[in-house]
């Protein structure tokens, strides 16, 4: 069996400067390095130890990672000359600044659908800023860098869970009880509430619950028989648009997989399905009988 063919994919900022001709470039490469060392100097001083070897390598490896990250969002069309007079016309720093841009707006966005308060706290965001800046951008300019697949895998997943943490935010705001205002959000236990307690009909939101309100529903439902579909759809009346596909698909699952809805019908104990909702709702559940 032949070896599998290795793609070289080296940083862009690499790629670009070898076509840099062997005749006469002017000045545009003294200027181009005078630039790159400015770059990783102020790496260096922000970003890692600008006092050792290792830590000027380290800020160098950012530098290149960063300002490639820039050119690939700048010049898509992979022509490598494009990208090196976009280079030489528009420099490595304005490069470097579309760069840390990307990534700095990604740090900004949830990576986690259990928001706190620490979120928010300045430090903890300058920590996350860094780390994603030195996973995404650290590039040896001699080895092959997947820095932008990384960074467009990670866009998508914390687009998606933004947009899992606006319906949750949403459903607080709209809360039956008048909005929630707790600064720690379980985006998926909100939206796991809401969904199952519209099986009752009525369109009433909840986006948090105790044990005595979760009776009282059990005891409705199993009274009632209500139609779930036609709750489900009640309750997507009331969803804006920008919130429905989130909670389309939680109900699609949930209309196969979820066990407080298969059961509560039946004769499972309260304690047994108090339980199986914690497992959904999590901290959005009030575990005291009130």
């Amino acid at each position: 069996m032949l070896p599998a063919l290795v793609v070289e994919r080296l940083p862009r900022l690499v790629r670009a400067i070898r076509c840099f001709g062997a005749g006469d470039n002017g000045d545009e490469p003294a200027i181009l390095a005078d630039e790159l060392a400015g770059i990783t100097a102020m790496v260096a001083e922000k970003f890692t130890n600008d006092k050792t070897a290792e830590g000027i390598q380290r800020a160098y490896f950012l530098t290149v990672g960063c300002v490639s990250l820039g050119i690939e969002h700048d010049v898509q069309d992979g022509d490598e000359e494009a990208a090196l007079d976009y280079l030489v016309e528009e420099g490595a720093e304005h490069a470097f600044q579309v760069g840390f841009r990307m990534v700095r707006d990604l740090a900004a966005l949830p990576e986690d659908s259990l928001v706190g308060e620490y979120d928010n706290d300045p430090v903890y965001m300058q920590r996350r800023l860094k780390e994603l800046f030195v996973d995404i951008c650290s590039a040896d300019p001699n080895q092959n860098w997947s820095g932008p697949e990384r960074y467009e895998i990670q866009l998508v997943q914390r687009k998606g869970v933004q947009a899992i943490v606006r319906a949750a935010n949403w459903l607080r705001r709209h809360h039956y009880e008048g909005p929630i205002n707790e600064a720690d959000l379980n985006a998926e236990g909100v939206i796991a509430l809401a969904v199952i307690f519209a099986i009752e009909g009525g369109g009433r939101i909840v986006a948090k619950t105790g044990q005595k309100d979760f009776e009282r529903l059990v005891a409705s439902v199993r009274k009632n028989k209500p139609d779930y579909e036609a709750g489900w759809a009640e309750l997507m009346a009331k969803i804006p648009a920008q919130h429905q596909a989130v909670l389309a698909d939680r109900i699609a699952s949930y209309r196969e997989h979820c066990t407080v809805i298969q059961k509560i019908q039946g004769r499972t104990a309260m304690k047994t399905l108090f339980a199986e909702l914690e497992n959904y709702a999590g901290s959005e559940l009030d575990a005291d009988y009130a």
